[in-house]
């Protein structure tokens, strides 16, 4: 059984507060399926209301030009009392029934039906743009990054262009079916409809690292972002024992992926960034901002070793190292939370990854990638004679 409109209403007021859809069915004395169904039916989006134009004939106009018809009443005369257009009372009657055989609870009914018939998806009927959405999908670009790149790609073409909430409805509607539902799997979060914001995660103590400096005494031009060579750190971990290291250069939010084959204990994640730090220009590492976990405990080795500083973040505060914080959510694209073991990794698999999203346009550049990015901060070597 389908839910009413005020059951509908309720499910999106009592969804936004966090708790999951089977507490809302529970909060509503329903049975999880309806409102489960209902919730996918239209991507996980509550519907935007239904605005009658003022354009429409109302229920009681319809029943004037019912009772017009019946007293005899030319469509002139009824559009003179109806303050409309006499071809606008024809049309009405014509395409209900005609004269004889008009009523208005019926013509309402039709008008309704008409409003609700299913439009044309763009990317059904445009084949071309269709391939080059779910190529960009099937390599984890997002919806948001692959409307921003084709408004660059084709400026010029309003066929070729879309918006992410038609790409994201493609995806999750499956009445619309323009779009492979299965392509829904390499979005970020991996869900197959939408969750609202709210719901917040615990955090976790790792408890104090001597010698540290706090976040609150970086310099001026890492917090802005006027100069190249600031990183932020974390690791992202497997659900057996075992995790990988993960630098994004704060600037061009370029991405660093580092295998820890020794574990993630302070000695072998020191030596890890050691090495994969030491591979970049001088001018590119200056800084490095990691969150409380124990894993930087040997952070004043390190420094030495590379000559990059080390700042810690607030405790449970990831949101001071954002950029870093995103790429970790973006690899659950490729390492999902549950059931993964980082030690079956290779450095060449990560380097992949990396460079798949070193490749993904960033509305903070511009639409630009971190790639382009951080080409443009190495200088070409000259050769002989140049």
């Amino acid at each position: 059984m389908g839910l009413s409109r005020a059951q509908q209403d309720e499910v999106w007021v009592r969804w936004r507060t966090g708790i999951s859809l089977r507490a809302v069915a529970r909060e509503m004395n329903l049975g999880p399926a309806p409102v489960r169904v209902y919730v996918q039916s239209v991507g996980g989006k509550q519907p935007a209301p239904r605005v009658r134009s003022p354009k429409a004939l109302s229920a009681l106009e319809r029943e004037e030009i019912s009772r017009g018809l019946a007293g005899g009443r030319s469509f002139r005369a009824i559009a003179v009392q109806l303050g409309r257009n006499h071809t606008t009372i024809g049309r009405e009657v014509a395409r209900n029934g005609g004269r004889d055989r008009y009523r208005a609870e019926l013509a309402k009914r039709r008008a309704l039906e008409r409003g609700c018939r299913p439009k044309h998806a763009k990317l059904r009927s445009n084949a071309r743009l269709r391939a080059v959405v779910e190529e960009k999908l099937g390599v984890k670009w997002s919806p948001r990054q692959i409307s921003n790149w084709l408004r660059l790609q084709y400026p010029d073409d309003a066929e070729m262009q879309i918006s992410h909430e038609t790409i994201y409805m493609s995806l999750f509607v499956q009445s619309r079916g323009a779009l492979r539902r299965e392509l829904a799997k390499q979005l970020r979060t991996g869900r197959m409809t939408r969750k609202p914001v709210g719901q917040k995660k615990s955090g976790q103590g790792r408890g104090q690292i001597n010698g540290q400096i706090n976040i609150s005494q970086r310099p001026a031009e890492i917090e802005d972002r006027a100069a190249p060579g600031h990183w932020e750190g974390d690791l992202v971990m497997g659900n057996v024992p075992s995790a990988i290291a993960t630098l994004v250069e704060r600037q061009t939010r370029y991405v660093q992926l580092v295998r820890l084959p020794a574990g993630y204990k302070a000695e072998p994640v020191r030596d890890a960034l050691i090495q994969s730090i030491q591979r970049l220009p001088t001018h590119l590492r200056k800084s490095l901002t990691w969150d409380q976990g124990k894993e930087m405990a040997h952070h004043l080795q390190f420094s030495v070793a590379t000559g990059v500083d080390v700042y810690f973040c607030d405790p449970h505060s990831p949101w001071q190292r954002g950029s870093n914080e995103n790429t970790n959510g973006l690899l659950r694209q490729y390492f999902p939370k549950r059931h993964f073991d980082f030690t079956n990794v290779t450095q060449e698999e990560l380097d992949n990854v990396a460079a798949e999203l070193n490749g993904r346009p960033r509305e903070t550049l511009g639409w630009k990638t971190p790639a382009q990015m951080l080409a443009a901060l190495i200088p070409v070597p000259c050769g002989p004679g140049r």
